[in-house]
């Protein structure tokens, strides 16, 4: 790896080899001439004058990119694609003549943006489902754990260290439903022309419209789309492009909330990610173990949520059938955003795989608070058992005061319940049984099992074998 100029860290730090290899120039270019095959094949079919001979000339060397030369003719035209097709029919001579045969450039370009959008949700949506099961499993094995719950980021009602896991795997599947929804509604440019209208190929095919419906449809079915879009300009519209973007926004807002949660419970010391062997915390504060994947999560997902705006701004300044000023933008942002996803997914499924949990740490936290919550239930039974509810009410109001003082003021244990256990008016009182955490945390148990059951589950029936194991680079 050359160390002189700027590497892209997505590719040399985070993102998997699966990802950059789909937003490689082998991929793109190997694509690009895979689409100038489709298409020199659907004009035969349709009675162009194109040789079984200029098609194997093609095929055979889809894959020989000379980038040297293609490098060398875009100093000189000034035009990516052209440069291309020059570089192509160097090696083919005898289909030279054919090659692009009344295409645009956005003929290639764009299908083979629908192409690496459709692989990479594919990948996307694997390591997504990855996580969900991962989290899925997680919940079960700690479905009853009880734990203080947060409103606010202040201590609340309990609930479980599964219920909590739950609500992290609901945001990814409903992102999963998200990205299956949009790869299932991804199609084709096809072969529309300089501004969609057809208009070269009326040229080439005599005006005949039958042919060139069909030639719109084969070359899409070529490259495994079931149809094309309705209408294009120059280019598909790039609401796609948003929408697609929008997607892996939201696979990052949940990862970045939850990786967020798990920060906040490790400096709780109530569950930790996991932390290898030799694996330094902090360079000057050897006890440290830092929640580093989690904040790395964290950071790359913020970068991909500033994304989301460029595809709404690019859309939003396509004037008429196509401005060139959507071409640089989309370069950075499209391959990009991906590569960030696949690495935060990557490290998510790292994370909830091997969470530590740490229940003695998870119950102290919840004794120390549950005496406040107990209240109720306290006043409930003294009052069953006799008692007058205002004056019980402002008996307790003033022990919690007191309680609350002295935790605050003077570091002291929550004492609530011995204050009570010494008042006269609970006397007879199971206060011991009133912290129970199971009254608590009310269905939060069954909740996991009935959201395993049907959110989990189908989703570890559909992907679970396909389940996609990516080592974090670092």
């Amino acid at each position: 790896m050359p160390h002189d100029r700027y590497e892209n860290p997505l590719i040399v730090r985070y993102a998997s080899k699966e990802m950059s290899r789909l937003w490689s120039d082998d991929k793109k270019f190997g694509t690009w001439r895979r689409l100038w095959v489709a298409l020199a094949e659907a004009e035969q079919e349709l009675g162009l004058a194109i040789s079984d001979e200029q098609i194997a000339e093609l095929r055979a060397h889809v894959d020989d990119i000379d980038y040297d030369a293609a490098n060398g003719y875009e100093r000189q035209v000034r035009h990516d694609v052209m440069a291309h097709v020059h570089a192509y029919r160097d090696i083919c001579p005898a289909a030279g003549p054919i090659i692009h045969l009344g295409a645009t450039s956005c003929y290639v370009t764009d299908n083979t943006d629908l192409i690496l959008f459709r692989e990479s949700l594919q990948l996307v949506i694997r390591r997504l489902a990855g996580v969900i099961v991962a989290l899925g499993d997680f919940a079960v094995k700690h479905r009853d754990l009880a734990c203080l719950g947060f409103t606010h980021l202040q201590p609340a009602q309990p609930t479980t260290v599964g219920k909590r896991a739950c609500l992290w795997a609901y945001d990814l599947a409903l992102d999963l439903h998200e990205a299956e929804h949009r790869l299932e509604q991804l199609k084709a440019r096809g072969a529309k022309g300089t501004t969609g209208t057809q208009a070269s190929f009326m040229a080439l095919f005599n005006g005949d419209h039958d042919k060139l419906r069909r030639l719109d449809q084969l070359v899409a079915t070529k490259m495994g789309f079931d149809a094309t879009y309705a209408v294009t300009g120059q280019t598909y519209t790039r609401k796609i492009d948003s929408q697609v973007v929008d997607v892996l926004s939201g696979v990052a807002q949940s990862a970045h909330k939850m990786a967020t949660d798990l920060r906040q419970l490790a400096s709780r010391k109530e569950i930790e990610e996991p932390f290898e062997a030799k694996q330094i915390g902090s360079s000057a504060m050897a006890y440290k173990r830092n929640p580093m994947r989690s904040e790395r999560i964290c950071s790359l997902a913020r970068y991909v949520i500033s994304l989301q705006s460029s595809p709404a701004n690019t859309l939003a300044v396509q004037w008429l059938e196509r401005t060139l000023d959507d071409s640089a933008n989309r370069r950075l942002v499209l391959p990009q955003a991906f590569l960030a996803v696949d690495a935060v997914l990557i490290l998510c499924q790292n994370v909830c795989s091997g969470l530590c949990v740490y229940p003695q740490v998870i119950a102290k936290n919840l004794r120390d608070e549950l005496p406040f919550m107990a209240t109720e239930n306290i006043l409930m039974a003294a009052v069953k058992a006799g008692g007058d509810r205002q004056l019980l009410h402002e008996r307790i109001r003033q022990h919690s005061q007191a309680a609350a003082a002295a935790v605050k003021l003077e570091g002291r244990p929550n004492d609530l319940i011995q204050r009570l256990a010494g008042d006269e008016a609970f006397a007879g009182i199971d206060l011991e049984a009133a912290l129970d955490p199971a009254q608590f945390f009310g269905r939060a148990p069954q909740q996991v099992d009935e959201f395993v059951e049907q959110i989990v589950g189908p989703v570890r029936q559909r992907y679970g074998r396909e389940r996609l194991q990516a080592e974090v680079s670092v």
